[in-house]
């Protein structure tokens, strides 16, 4: 059978185009996508490469679909489930994956970068990747939970405790949604975004009040913005590095006086959990943290290349494709 796909031959180019859909491992299901969302770090695979693509590849990791065909040996999953994919693959036995952060095991496999993912009409995965949508939950808010995966991390990661102040630098779609996870746990969220478009949806600021936070969380690629944040904290306050920034421009000075008599703390957050998933369709199912007003654009897939100048230009929000 063939398939409708997007396709990454070379860095900075990719073609729509038709390839064999492959049966399903023992372990394995096949689904049939329903929607997946495009974020940055689509533009950038396509665009200038990344650190974990291997070419050829069908990018795509936030992934919505129905199960339509399941390996030999699959339980517990049915045909016709509506499931939300987590893009890892994990080997369950190294010191990471037992210690309950898979996201960091040595031979992660992840979809859309390493095996191929949602940019299609059909996408083959791990059977335990796979994680149910809760009945009533539309495929358009379930696809929103692996960004908001990734930012539960990253608030796990800080510590993050009713009643604290939590600072965001950026509100697209991950700074956005950080915000919203972090009221969800009854902290107190101020969001910094000099964009004015995009801060309307959490009523940020231009610039950082004249305030400290316990926590800070640098959700934009700027160097100036980590900087900033540094600054802000309170004592034992701490920085979660959550968004990388390009290799020419990633050394900071910092003062480690600075830590060492305030007792701060800068941690880094990188991708998610599968239990991060768990939670994240528990909160979009409950309306916890709400999504709807974040989708700015739905395009067919074979509107990619418009779909990528939106992110490029940050003229969007959220960009839902559909095969």
């Amino acid at each position: 059978m063939q398939m409708k796909c997007v396709q990454v031959l070379e860095i900075g180019k990719f073609q729509l185009t038709k390839v064999a859909l492959r049966k399903p491992l023992d372990h394995e299901v096949v689904i049939k996508v329903s929607v997946t969302g495009l974020c940055r770090t689509d533009l950038k695979l396509i665009r200038v490469g990344h650190r974990d693509l291997v070419l050829p590849r069908i990018p795509g990791e936030e992934v919505v679909g129905t199960v339509c065909e399941t390996g030999s040996a699959v339980a517990g999953i049915q045909t016709g489930d509506l499931v939300y994919v987590y893009p890892g693959s994990w080997c369950e036995s190294c010191s990471a994956c037992t210690n309950g952060s898979e996201n960091l095991c040595r031979e992660m496999e992840i979809m859309g970068f390493h095996r191929d993912g949602g940019f299609a009409e059909y996408v083959v995965v791990p059977s335990k990747s796979v994680i149910p949508v809760p009945m009533g939950l539309d495929p358009d808010k379930a696809v929103f939970a692996e960004p908001l995966s990734c930012c539960l991390n990253a608030l796990e990661l800080a510590g993050i405790r009713e009643g604290m102040t939590v600072g965001i630098w950026g509100a697209g779609p991950a700074g956005t949604l950080l915000s919203r996870a972090a009221a969800a746990m009854d902290a107190h969220p101020v969001s910094i975004e000099p964009d004015q478009r995009r801060r309307g949806l959490i009523k940020g600021y231009a610039s950082s009040p004249d305030r400290r936070y316990d926590i800070c969380v640098v959700a934009v690629g700027s160097k100036q913005a980590y900087q900033e944040a540094i600054q802000k904290l309170k004592p034992r306050g701490r920085l979660v590095v959550f968004s990388g920034l390009s290799p020419a421009d990633d050394l900071l000075e910092i003062s480690f006086n600075q830590l060492h008599y305030l007792e701060q703390t800068i941690v880094g957050a990188y991708g998610c959990c599968y239990r991060h998933g768990v939670q994240a369709l528990d909160l979009l199912s409950s309306n916890a943290v709400s999504v709807v007003d974040m989708i700015s654009h739905r395009k067919p897939l074979a509107d990619l290349k418009t779909a990528l100048e939106l992110v490029e230009h940050r003229k969007g929000m959220k960009i839902l494709l559909y095969p």
